[in-house]
């Protein structure tokens, strides 16, 4: 479905943006791929990574919404990756993250809607769901408004969904290059914030397959999460590093224990899949009626059962130490 279309991505600089664009061109022949991000530096090492001709390079902040609306122009598709994602920054800088994550989500609303793009999907973090940080919170905030947005459009084309997932291996500010730097610097201890502490884990490519597959999926309104594993983040420590020992740090501020994807809130919207939840929209679209329970590749999904969360600590599915060297070791 991305043959000869036009795609742009918000944040494209980072992690994912990278990842995205070398699937799109390994398996696709898009028209463009527009990369929207505010560094320069960041920009002009991507062009040399990626010379072909589909590719387009934008400087702008998702904060500016008339440069927003000038990239958008004749674009099809949308992927909405640009955030402040670091959690301590963003307690450290509320307003900061509010302008990025909040301001900056509503002005990609309304320039998609006025470019008349067809499809958009943001990209949320396990952290929105029952937040207790301000990133977490902002992320929230910004589902809501996807999700309202159908309602925005109203007889435009535009349709919105979310994707949540947990944390990605490897990507930047994450764990693992953090661990990785301490043991080339010759740490003599890894630092656990908490030895309870669990976290859902996804490969790069696994994220990009699963945003991938829902542009196809998804009617808007949708937030889709998909099935993970999880890992304690003591056997992270032994995986990287078998022979060094650990010392708890304590919680950072606004960090959770467990992390949770389906909230037990939200369990009267929540559909199980074969390979992933769908939580349908709280509100109704005053232009249309969509039946979640089946969706566009004819998948079915059956509502959880009443009070059902997914939870990175009480997963069915964690992985091993062994597993999680292997990962790491495909992944980094």
């Amino acid at each position: 479905m991305f043959n000869n279309k036009s795609i742009l991505i918000t944040g494209g600089t980072g992690s994912f943006g990278h990842q995205y664009t070398k699937t799109l061109l390994e398996r696709y022949k898009p028209a463009r791929i527009i990369i929207y991000s505010r560094d320069e530096q960041k920009q002009w090492q991507m062009q040399q990574q990626f010379p072909q001709k589909e590719m387009r390079f934008f400087i702008g902040d998702v904060r500016d919404a008339n440069r927003l609306k000038r990239a958008m122009r004749g674009v099809d598709y949308v992927i909405h990756a640009a955030a402040l994602k670091i959690v301590p920054v963003a307690e450290y800088n509320p307003m900061e993250c509010i302008k990025t994550n909040i301001h900056g989500a509503e002005n990609v609303i309304r320039a998609a809607i006025d470019a008349g793009v067809e499809k958009i999907i943001a990209l949320s973090t396990d952290k929105a769901a029952n937040p207790i940080n301000l990133y977490g919170a902002t992320k929230l905030a910004s589902d809501k408004l996807f999700t309202a947005a159908n309602n925005m459009a109203g007889g435009h084309k535009a349709v919105f969904s979310v994707v949540r997932y947990g944390n990605v291996v490897g990507s930047r500010g994450s764990v693992v290059p953090f661990f990785k730097k301490l043991i080339d610097d010759g740490a003599k201890s890894l630092p656990i914030t908490d030895e309870r502490m669990t976290r859902f884990w996804i490969t790069l490519q696994q994220g990009v397959d699963f945003v991938l597959k829902n542009f196809e999926r998804m009617y808007g309104g949708e937030i889709f999460v998909p099935k993970i594993p999880s890992m304690k983040i003591t056997d992270l420590a032994k995986a990287m590093a078998p022979n060094l020992k650990t010392e708890i740090i304590g919680i950072r501020p606004g960090e959770k224990l467990h992390e949770v994807m389906c909230p037990a809130d939200d369990s009267h919207l929540t559909l199980e899949f074969k390979d992933h939840y769908v939580i349908q929209p709280t509100i109704k679209f005053t232009h249309r009626e969509d039946d979640y329970k089946s969706n566009k590749l004819g998948e079915k999904g059956t509502p959880v059962k009443q009070g059902f969360e997914y939870n990175s600590g009480t997963n069915p599915q964690f992985l091993s130490v062994s597993e999680i060297a292997k990962i790491n070791d495909e992944n980094l």
